[in-house]
């Protein structure tokens, strides 16, 4: 494949390729119908999957567990869909994404030309249902057509169905009405029932198909359909929406806007909100790709304005809206910068400026475009990662139409999450006609159309109350002013040498007073991090003498002056940059491995090599690899096996039975034959040891380094018995596990200050590698929030408002409270919400019930150290009530021997004292032989007894 296929694609793609081959298996002992049906939420990449297993079955592959599928090079697809332009996108998409698949091989079936009695080997079909139906022209006999395409598929069957594959793209879709629903499952059913017909009288039929792929967002309509068929074996084989969430292919959230009183927040106040969201992308997408070396998304504004009538072209004044649009923005456009998407298809003329037509499929692809005018011709056959904001003045009520659109707009421009700036990775779309009723029919009406969960999460909010805030590291940091008192003595005004004394307010003139500080700009732009708000200072002005004199201060005013506060202030951009610099370590857990060690193990020397952590990393390992290969050899020629095993692969064996004329076997004239292999056999299987040995090309590299002249093949033949002999594949797996750990663990905190994309890299690979998988901790610079209301206003939260520096987080009572308490202690710096699954959240396995799960403690507290600057501890309060608290318990032990820079790490338990007096008792999870007693329990109440002579107080 030309791209790299994210996690649950490339397990989809594997784990399909077993399933396929098991219903080929069936096929051939039973000669039934087998059809597996593959379930993938919007988004997740149905047709890159399909290319992957085709590509699979066309040219071999190996699975993590080591099976290895042989080549298919005579394989045959169709592929199927329900219109002419669904085939030609998915045609195209193949074509553009294998990396294997030969010019012309993918062919479309055309009405006019096409007349085969079979269909080739080796090639890729693509037939859409309008012309398979009734008047369809390849389903007739003439002049030109010797076979109807239901000929030629029938006999293709009969000859060639232990190769032969049938794709049913989008195998959800009835169509809106019941007689097109109709006509959709009779032609789907001719496929899986088989198919009698009659042509001039003559009754024929076309046979059911060996194997079926069926491909849909929500397959129960499918699946029912084939379990209503009697003789036809059924596999299911489902992608999650977690899956397709947590890969970053899709936008984390849609947020749909509305007025709350539409009277007061018009179309144009909803206008000028959209706007300011899309500058604000504009800006922090252009920061986040110049700092990571991307080439700059250019976020698109997406206008829908109304219908025209009475031979208008829109009832919605496109001058005024383009020219709030430019005043907002602060210049105008330039020609090509807007763009419409009308019907009309002509060229417009809106305050000076001219407005060419475009294509709604060029859109993504000209980054001139900035602003796009549409009426309604972008809800179907258009993707545009790049629009990030949508304004819509269209008056209708219409859920379902707006549901479509946004189903069109929540890919991810980068096809990646965001890691640095969570803003980046939601849509907004605002709605000055709809109201909270309307939206939930929209984010009803919108996982209605995708089929069932969509991998985003939808919501709603009012422009007058937003449910969604950014909260940042860049905050403004002002000191707490306390008004200066005319009778405090300054301690350096009379030092020795000071000359400098404090000057009344009375004293002062008003000329020479300093002039109030302006208020920092609006940033009516909305651009990327908030802007810095330097701290008020006050400025005591020297008089015209040129010296100042200490005031008279009446004694019986001393103690009665106010004392200044000493409150303290702490850098929030300096915590999280000294924080994401020790790539602290952190956990995925998923249910299953998805490669093998060895190909998780030459993704990693790759990355670290072209990143330049470790240059010799790959070169290490090819050396590694092909010393085990070589040693093997040596011992096979120590041991006098290795001619008698190269001779067997050199050869193969001939087995022939004898039959008499009734065909009964005749056992005595059976006999083998053995004869010699050719040269392209021979490559084939050296192909296949490639292929077990992760298809890096170790055997060519082996054959560079040990190449014999007189024997030309010895080098494909050594490579093949390696491959060929389970202990040293066995032998090679545990090499590169153990490899990995040592690379992992040696250059997990170089990797944490590369770039983004190469942590992003790193963290697939390394999750793609185990169930659970070491990660690297990093917090965002900005992160985007569902704030309660009701929450309490903290200022000392790392993350923050960027206007106020204040956090609003609904805490329970005893959480709040542990807070307090820590924010006490006299080297406390700030604390931090660990948030539940979010994607960058400090995450630790556990096992419970023989599972792995993931656990994610409540608070990291931040405190000053003054040999290492600052200290991370990780708190986890947590009710003894709970079954998970001893798997907890020992998770956080596992962690600490894991993670040795961490301060403290804590499990809290709530206890009543004296006086009924509520107080926390902690358990130091660092302490050993607090650990030792920890992991040697087996039951809550054990961890409970531990706590009564362990935990501390405070």
């Amino acid at each position: 494949m030309k791209v790299n296929l994210i996690s649950f694609q490339d397990k989809a793609v594997k784990d399909l390729r077993v399933d396929i081959a098991d219903a080929l298996d069936n096929y051939r002992r039973r000669k039934k119908t087998q059809v597996v049906s593959l379930q993938a939420p919007t988004g997740a990449g149905k047709t890159i999957i399909a290319a992957g297993l085709i590509e699979d079955i066309y040219f071999g592959s190996t699975l993590a567990d080591g099976t290895t599928f042989d080549e298919q090079p005579e394989a045959i697809f169709v592929w199927l869909s329900d219109s002419p332009e669904l085939n030609a996108q998915s045609k195209q998409k193949i074509e553009l994404k294998t990396s294997k698949l030969r010019f012309g091989q993918c062919v479309t079936i055309a009405e006019d030309s096409f007349d085969m009695e079979m269909l080739e080997d080796g090639h890729v079909y693509f037939l859409n249902t309008q012309k398979i139906s009734r008047n369809g022209k390849l389903t007739q006999h003439s002049d030109d057509r010797q076979y109807t395409i239901w000929e030629t598929l029938d006999n293709t069957i009969q000859n060639k169905a232990d190769r032969l594959y049938f794709i049913i793209d989008e195998a959800h879709r009835g169509a809106k009405s019941k007689r097109e629903a109709g006509t959709d499952t009779t032609i789907m059913q001719r496929f899986i029932k088989g198919y009698e017909y009659t042509e001039n009288g003559i009754k024929r039929k076309m046979r059911a198909m060996p194997v079926i792929l069926g491909i849909s967002a929500t397959s129960e309509r499918f699946n029912t359909l084939v379990g209503n068929t009697t003789n036809v074996g059924l596999q299911k084989y489902v992608i999650t929406a977690d899956d397709v969430r947590s890969s970053g292919l899709l936008k984390d959230r849609i947020v749909i806007t509305y007025p709350e009183d539409p009277e007061k927040n018009n179309d144009i106040v909803l206008l000028e909100a959209a706007v300011e969201e899309w500058l604000k992308k504009c800006k922090r997408w252009y920061q986040y790709t110049s700092e990571q070396h991307y080439a700059n998304v250019d976020p698109v504004l997406v206008v829908q304005v109304c219908q025209g009538h009475n031979g208008a072209l829109s009832d919605t004044n496109l001058e005024d809206v383009l020219a709030k649009i430019e005043e907002k923005v602060g210049t105008p456009f330039k020609h090509g910068e807007v763009a419409h998407c009308f019907g009309e298809g002509t060229t417009l003329e809106l305050n000076g400026l001219t407005i060419p037509h475009v294509k709604a499929s060029e859109i993504a692809d000209d980054h001139k475009i900035k602003v796009v005018f549409f009426k309604e011709a972008l809800s179907t056959g258009w993707d545009c990662p790049r629009a990030e904001t949508m304004m819509s003045f269209a008056v209708r009520n219409d859920p379902t139409y707006i549901a479509q659109l946004l189903g069109r707009m929540v890919r991810t421009p980068l096809q990646m999450r965001v890691m640095r700036d969570e803003f980046l990775n939601d849509v907004k779309l605002y709605l000055p006609h709809f109201n909270k009723d309307t939206v939930k029919k929209v984010v009803e009406e919108l996982q209605s159309n995708e089929g069932g969960e969509i991998p985003t999460e939808i919501n709603g909010e009012s422009l007058e109350e937003p449910t969604y805030v950014t909260w940042t590291v860049h905050t403004p940091r002002h000191a707490r002013q306390v008004e200066p008192d005319p009778n405090q003595i300054d301690l350096f005004d009379h030092m020795p040498g000071n000359s400098v004394a404090a000057t009344t307010p009375a004293d002062t003139p008003a000329a020479e007073t300093a002039p109030p500080q302006a208020p920092a700009a609006s940033n009516s732009t909305g651009t990327g991090a908030p802007e810095y708000i330097p701290p008020k200072s006050v400025t005591a002005p020297v008089p015209s003498g040129g010296q100042q004199s200490a005031p008279t201060i009446p004694t019986e005013h001393i103690l009665q002056g106010k004392q200044l506060e000493m409150i303290p202030e702490f850098d929030r951009v300096e915590i999280i940059d000294f924080i994401n610099a020790k790539g602290y370590l952190t956990y995925f857990v998923r249910q299953d491995r998805i490669n093998d060690y060895l190909k998780s193990l030459l993704d990693l020397a790759t990355l670290l090599t072209h990143n330049v952590i470790y240059q010799n990393a790959r070169d290490e390992v090819i050396d590694d690899i092909v010393g085990l290969i070589r040693s093997y050899i040596e011992e096979l020629h120590r041991t006098g096996r290795y001619d008698t095993l190269a001779d067997q692969v050199l050869q193969f064996k001939l087995s022939v039975q004898v039959f008499d004329p009734f065909g009964k076997a005749l056992e005595e004239n059976y006999f083998n034959d053995f004869t010699l292999m050719s040269e392209t056999d021979l490559d084939r299987q050296v192909r296949n040891a490639d292929a077990r040995l992760g298809r890096y090309g170790f055997p060519n590299i082996y054959g560079s380094r040990y190449f014999n002249e007189e024997n030309p093949n010895a080098h494909k033949i050594d490579c093949v018995l390696f491959a060929a002999d389970e202990s040293c594949r066995a032998k090679l797996g545990e090499y590169a596990k153990n490899k990995l750990r040592e690379f992992s663990g040696k250059y997990r905190v170089a990797v944490a200050n590369k770039s983004d994309a190469c942590k992003r890299k790193y963290r697939e690979i390394m999750a793609d590698s185990a169930v659970v998988s070491e990660q690297i901790f990093a917090i965002p610079e900005n992160i985007y929030v569902k704030e309660d209301p009701d929450g309490k206003e903290y200022e000392n939260h790392l993350l923050a408002a960027p206007d106020t520096g204040i956090a609003k987080i609904k805490l329970n009572g005893w959480e709040a409270d542990l807070i307090d308490e820590e924010a006490r202690r006299p080297d406390f710096v700030c604390w931090l919400r660990n948030p539940a699954k979010a994607s960058w959240a400090l995450c630790l396995p556990y096992d419970i019930n023989n599972e792995k799960k993931s656990f994610y403690p409540d608070f990291l507290i931040v405190r000053r150290d003054p040999a290492v600057d600052y200290v991370v501890d990780i708190l986890e309060p947590h009710g003894n009530q709970y079954a998970d608290n001893l798997p907890k318990a020992k998770a956080l032990v596992a962690y600490a021997k894991a993670e040795e820079r961490i301060g403290r790490i804590q499990l809290i338990h709530k206890t009543t004292g004296a006086g009924n007096k509520s107080r926390f008792v902690r358990l130091d999870l660092t302490d050993i032989s607090v650990c030792d007693k920890v992991l040697r329990a087996i039951s809550n109440e054990e961890l409970d007894h531990i706590f009564e002579t362990d935990g501390l107080f405070g």
